[in-house]
């Protein structure tokens, strides 16, 4: 981290390719789509090493580059409400030809699982569903959450638990008897 401050790009590469998955992982969680989520993960990039040199430490480097990701993941919907949504037949279009290219190589176990999740944490308001993903597919701490998502701790509490309530809720309204109002995991 010290290298990457200092103007090394070698550590900067290093440091920003060992975070690069779990940022993008929280991106698309958190946008619901692909296109987002990379538009979301190269501006929290962006915003990292622009940003290098004012992280002070306080937290751990992960904490403070979750945080990046997740403002930048909440500008990109807030981007995405001024844009045309595509219709359903355009949605699956683009779904069918990505899957098309796609070859054999992609493991179907669970995808439908987490077609289900994702639809659902899609439908959870921008706050619910980062304080979620934070929490269930990440596995960060409250503290952690607190200070990525910048409000009290309590506030992250209550924001999994009622959004973990209402993903267990449309899991259940999509027909999925299993789901949980307890706590819904999310699996990456």
């Amino acid at each position: 981290m010290a290298a990457a401050q200092s103007g090394d790009r070698q550590a900067l590469d290093l440091l920003l390719r060992r975070h690069a998955d779990a940022l993008h992982g929280l991106c698309r969680r958190i946008t619901g789509n692909d296109a987002d989520a990379a538009d979301a993960t190269q501006e929290a990039m962006i915003a990292i090493v622009r940003g290098l040199d004012r992280f002070d430490g306080r937290s751990a480097f992960s904490t403070w580059a979750y945080r990046v990701a997740t403002n930048a993941c909440l500008d990109e919907l807030r981007r995405r409400r001024r844009r045309p949504e595509p219709t359903d037949d355009q949605a699956l279009d683009i779904l069918r030809t990505d899957v098309g290219s796609a070859g054999n190589d992609l493991p179907m176990e669970g995808v439908g699982d987490r077609v289900e999740i994702d639809a659902a944490l899609g439908e959870l308001t921008p706050e619910f569903r980062a304080a979620v993903v934070l929490r269930d597919l990440l596995g960060l701490e409250y503290a952690e959450i607190s200070d990525v998502l910048g409000i009290p701790a309590g506030t992250v509490r209550s924001r999994i638990a009622r959004g973990r309530a209402a993903l267990a809720d449309r899991l259940r309204a999509d027909g999925n008897p299993e789901a949980s109002a307890v706590r819904p995991r999310i699996r990456p």
